[in-house]
């Protein structure tokens, strides 16, 4: 804690009052002091980080001073000092909010150490405040772009949802933002002080998971050597969040759906039940009714889960809002990497926007990452991205004119093929049946088309 720190100290014992001042002064601190109780709750205003009190003053006593600080200034550190302090009054200082209390006559060096303790303290305390302010600023819903009616159709729900605790299913392609999404929900929600626990259901191996969620006691299996809180204890107030949902094993879906219908859970190998009050949201890029039909997952907790659904589109549905992400992309890696902001050209834009983004938001960020570390020139050229990027440019479809030095047309049809078969399938959750439809074209065509394009 830098020994600047702003300290104000009130004793109604002038001579013990001037002494301590010029002590604490030696050491570093900026100390101001007073000697009744009424002049410091005038002196207030000037926000000290930490009050040292007299407990018995005339008028106003030690405890009602520090009961006012706590009114207006809940995170000043407050000590109090007594000649003759007693249980009870220990324990009513605690219980006010006091940091500690020590007795007359007392040792310096014992309360420059519980000064220290005091003020690393409130440190700790305003750091932590500063991160919920940035984590609270990143996850804002306006920091997620898109101006496209897909994307806005999205804000909106999320934004009537933020205010509920209602159970949340997000779909979406891998890469889609739904973690991100998760976020902003949590960070713009009555829940946004409480922690936000994030699992991924499909990268824990299945015998992990139950103790990953819920947690184990000591010898509850060979590796258990101690007690271990699981994510929802640990996110107790706040949300979890469950991507790949889908992967989750049959055998604790089933513990999962009691978990949600009872608001209670116990840690592998006891017995005793934990309260819970979490948000659930969950997340998958798998088509969920296809998986119900396979007895892979269980219809009861879907209708679970989808209390509300929310479905992220693919990029390639968002096509005028991928010019938007890659600027939002552009500005945060350069200003990252603390170099001039690197405009793109025109040629260079072209193929962003007609590249296919399998990897969706994901893979642009990758890529406008690589290109701006890559990237030899101060302008952002159709040479600098990545080879299957700047092909694209090519083999955009020609709008009513043969251009002079001709197309390659087979490339420019398997392109239009593929945007249209991944539309398809994504607006269809991947039925088959349903995007060939779409397409006007038979099942069978239509899987052939994607083993051949290798979609």
């Amino acid at each position: 804690m830098p020994q600047s720190a702003s300290i104000l100290l009130i004793d109604d014992e002038k001579e013990s009052c001037l002494a301590l001042s010029t002590l604490l002064r030696q050491v570093g601190y900026t100390v101001s002091s007073t000697h009744s109780g009424e002049a410091a709750l005038e002196m207030l205003p000037q926000n000290f980080e930490l009050i040292i009190s007299d407990l018995f003053l005339p008028g106003i006593s030690g405890i009602d001073i520090l009961k006012k600080v706590k009114e207006v200034s809940p995170r000043t550190c407050f000590i109090l000092i007594t000649g003759n302090a007693s249980a009870e009054t220990a324990v009513e200082a605690m219980k006010e909010g006091a940091f500690d209390y020590v007795t007359k006559p007392f040792n310096f060096e014992k309360l420059k150490l519980q000064v220290a303790k005091a003020l690393e303290k409130n440190q700790l305390l305003a750091e932590n405040l500063y991160l919920r302010q940035q984590l609270h600023g990143r996850y804002r819903f306006d920091n997620i772009i898109g101006n496209s009616l897909s994307m806005q159709k999205v804000f909106s729900r999320m934004e009537k949802v933020a205010a509920t605790d209602s159970t949340i299913l997000i779909l979406g392609a891998s890469g889609t933002g739904k973690e991100l999404v998760a976020k902003a929900i949590h960070y713009n929600s009555h829940r946004s002080e409480k922690p936000f626990m994030a699992i991924n259901c499909g990268a824990i191996p299945a015998d992990l998971l139950e103790s990953e969620l819920f947690g184990h006691v000591k010898g509850a299996f060979t590796s258990a050597i101690a007690d271990k809180r699981g994510k929802f204890e640990v996110a107790n107030g706040g949300t979890i969040f469950l991507d790949e949902i889908g992967n989750m094993p049959l055998q604790l879906q089933m513990k999962l759906l009691r978990v949600l219908q009872e608001y209670e859970f116990e840690r592998v190998g006891s017995s005793n039940k934990i309260r819970m009050n979490v948000r659930l949201i969950s997340a998958t890029n798998a088509d969920i009714g296809k998986e119900i039909s396979k007895g892979n997952f269980r219809e009861d907790l879907y209708y679970r889960l989808n209390v509300i659904p929310i479905t992220l589109p693919p990029l390639n549905e968002r096509s005028g809002d991928i010019p938007l992400l890659a600027r939002h992309f552009l500005e945060k890696i350069c200003l990252e990497m603390k170099r001039p902001l690197m405009p793109i050209n025109k040629e260079a834009l072209q193929a962003i926007e007609a590249y296919h983004w399998p990897g969706n938001v994901r893979e642009m960020e990758n890529v406008i990452e690589r290109t701006v570390t890559l990237a030899d020139g101060e302008i952002i050229e159709l040479s600098d991205l990545p080879p299957d990027v700047a092909a694209s440019e090519s083999l955009q479809p020609p709008a009513t004119l043969l251009p002079q030095e001709g197309v390659n047309m087979p490339a420019v049809i398997a392109t239009i093929e593929r945007q249209m078969i991944s539309q398809a399938m994504s607006r269809t959750s991947g039925v088959k049946a349903r995007a060939a439809e779409l397409l006007g074209i038979n099942r069978t065509t239509l899987v052939e088309k994607i083993k051949r394009l290798k979609l």
